[in-house]
Order: structure tokens, then sequence, then C-alpha cells
């Protein structure tokens, strides 16, 4: 895959510090929009990254724009979900990637909720992940896996993680499910510390870990050190692979965390902060526009607001599968950082999503007629469900 940088983005002599002086007449534009009064901003619950720093731009936001601003912590991503959508009591969402597929796909607990579109309003945060060994390995490569004998660390508390090694992993390698039984071997792992511990504790030789975790920073000061393995962001097959059992991750070059991470060909988990499609789209273009403009008054708030960045909004744009909303797209161009391309994979990707809301709405249409309880543990509508929706292709990370 190739590499795309902002100034590829932006055509010929744009660059993002150049595009911070913009025209008079946006300025103008963005000064006769009022904003609401009231802005309530739904995030995950109160001990996450996401809770903490929208909490840090939050009251900054308040005072530059006069909206009074409120943070709501959430832990329900379904309850949240219906907050943005549904009930319209929280204005934008924070929410990732991942989650966002669920909702429109009505996939688990989704299956029974209102479709409803949805689209990035802006970039909130990522997390990087990548496959760590120790210092003293003799594996440096993703393809010394497949020498045989490798012990692999399943971390069997989280589902997600479960999947990345035991079938994202192979599919990576090219290995079948049968090849991966004989040449990996999975040591079950209780927690996400023991996880990743186990490769310096010569438990097992490779494990998935988020390089910004405290235990990595243990792990990287102990005897011998860690080494991180290159997940070749050229190889397409190889990560096709990955993303078909992980569709949401983005291949990136890994940029923040412990330094032997750094500079590392991994992938990314991200948090974006969505709004529902029909959202005014004066409303999301003044967001972005204050999103992108005061990003040096907050970004020293939280770690995580430093991912706030218009340049890692726009590396993100470069392999999201999900719609932004038109008021970015223009906020976006008037700054020179969206393209004739961009336009080209963004209306495919709302037909895409109209494709699965008007799917979706029709089975709830039909289960409604037929006195069927819409929920995803009515099998009966599930069945309706799957026939309405069979064909569609899913959203997953672009190439």
């Amino acid at each position: 895959m190739k590499k795309f940088t902002i100034r590829q983005a932006a055509g010929s002599a744009l660059s993002i510090a150049a595009a911070i002086a913009i025209g008079t007449s946006s300025m103008a534009y963005a000064s006769d929009y009022e904003m609401p009064r009231l802005m309530v901003i739904g995030t995950p619950g109160t001990s996450s990254g996401s809770f903490a720093s929208t909490n840090g731009w939050a009251p900054i936001f308040q005072q530059q724009m006069g909206s009074n601003t409120r943070v709501v912590p959430e832990d329900s991503e379904t309850q949240r979900y219906r907050r943005l959508t549904e009930r319209r009591d929280i204005a934008i969402s924070s929410v990732s990637a991942a989650e966002v597929r669920f909702q429109v796909q009505g996939i688990g607990g989704y299956a029974g909720t209102q479709p409803v579109a949805q689209r990035i309003l802006w970039h909130h945060n990522d997390t990087p992940w990548g496959f760590v060994v120790s210092g003293d390995s003799d594996i440096k490569t993703m393809d010394d896996l497949k020498k045989g004998g490798v012990r692999v660390a399943q971390g069997v508390f989280s589902p997600p993680m479960v999947t990345a090694v035991t079938q994202a992993l192979p599919a990576y390698l090219g290995l079948s499910e049968e090849e991966a039984k004989e040449v990996l071997r999975f040591v079950p792992a209780s927690s996400y510390v023991e996880n990743c511990r186990s490769v310096v504790e010569g438990k097992t030789d490779v494990a998935y870990c988020a390089p910004i975790s405290s235990v990595l920073s243990e792990m990287e000061g102990s005897p011998g050190g860690i080494r991180w393995l290159p997940m070749d962001l050229d190889n397409s097959e190889a990560w096709s692979g990955f993303l078909t059992h992980r569709p949401m991750v983005v291949p990136v070059e890994i940029g923040m965390g412990v330094s032997t991470a750094r500079g590392v060909d991994g992938l990314a988990s991200n948090f974006l902060y969505g709004v529902p499609a029909d959202v005014d789209a004066d409303f999301a273009y003044s967001m972005a526009k204050w999103f992108h403009e005061s990003y040096d008054d907050y970004k020293g708030t939280h770690a995580l607001a430093t991912r706030m960045s218009l340049e890692v909004f726009r590396d993100y744009l470069n392999r999201s599968p999900l719609p932004v909303h038109e008021g970015t797209v223009r906020y976006l161009k008037e700054v020179g950082a969206w393209t004739e391309e961009d336009d080209v994979w963004n209306n495919e990707a709302i037909a895409k999503m109209d494709r699965w809301i008007e799917a979706r709405t029709a089975a709830m249409e039909e289960a409604r007629e037929n006195r069927i309880q819409a929920s995803h543990e009515n099998e009966e509508f599930l069945e309706i469900l799957n026939r309405h929706t069979e064909g569609l292709e899913g959203f997953r990370s672009r190439l």
C-alpha cells in the first residue's frame, strides 16, 4: 500500500500550515452560524480516555463558542447510540469505528435498534496495536511465525483479542485454519497484563499488545527488552486477510507509545466523533472548523487530544470506510485537505450505508406488520433481517 501524505491530499502547494490561513469568506461564513445554546457530547464511561479527553476540550469550546457544553458518560454503547439517533439528547457521540459498523449493519445487540445513517464529524483518538516479542527472540519478522512451534499469547478475557490472534493473525500469514493449528500454539492468558508480559517471562513467543499500555513500558525496561514485528503496510494481500476478521482496524505506522514501537508498521483502532447524517451541515462545518483552528488551544489538555489534529484525521481518512459529514467535507475542501478522489470513496461509503439502512428498515417494517418482535434475541426476526441484508457488502477499512 502506498503511503499517502497530506501534501498529496492537498494536491500541490497547500500544506497544513498554509491551510490555517483560511480565506475571509469562510471566516465570515462561520461567524454567521450560531452554535446551539446547549452542546451535549456522549462518551464511554468515566474511566475511559474518550471521556477524559473530551472533558479536556469541552470547557475551551464553551469559552470560545458560547455553548453550554456537557460531557455525558454512557457506558452502554447501545444506549449511547439510541440517545444520539432516537432520543437526540446528545449531539455528538465518541464511538469506535468498529462499533459504528455494528450499529449500521445491525450486528449483535443492534439488530433490533432503529437503523439510522451516521457520519464522521472528526477524528477523536486511536489506539495502536502490534505483535511484540522479547528482545532476544530469534523471531525477527511476521513470516518467522510460520516456522512452527511458535507460542502465541491468547487473551481469553477479550473476544476481539482472541479473534486477532486465532483468526486474523493466521489469515495475515496466509495460513489456513488447519495449518495454523500445526505451526502456532495458543497459550491462554487470563488478563491483558498477563497476555503481554508472557513474552518477557518466557511463557510465550509473541503477544498482541497496545504499545501505549503501561505494562509495555515495564517490559521495555526488562532484561533483554522487547521488539515489535513489522506488519508491512505495502503487503495488501496479508492485510486483506487480517481485515477479513478485524475489518475496522487501520494499517498504520505506529507513532505513539513505547519507543521500541514507534516507526514500526502496525495497526490502529480508531475512535471518532460521530453524528446522525441529517445533522445540519452548518453545524458540522463549524465544529470541524473549531476542531482544526483551536487545536493548539486544547491539544495539551489530554494526551489523546493530540490525536485530534487535522494531520491525524487526514491520515485516517486514507483508510476509513465510513462516510464523512457534508459539513466536514466542505471545511476540509476549504483548507485543501480533501480531493476529488475523496469525493469518490465518500460517495460510495454513503451509498453503502444507505443500502444497509434501507434493508434494515424494510426488515423492521416486515416484522412490525407481522407482529414479530424486533430483537437480537428473537430468531424469527433475525431470519427476516438476514434475508433483507443478504448479499450486502459489509464495512471494512480501505487498503
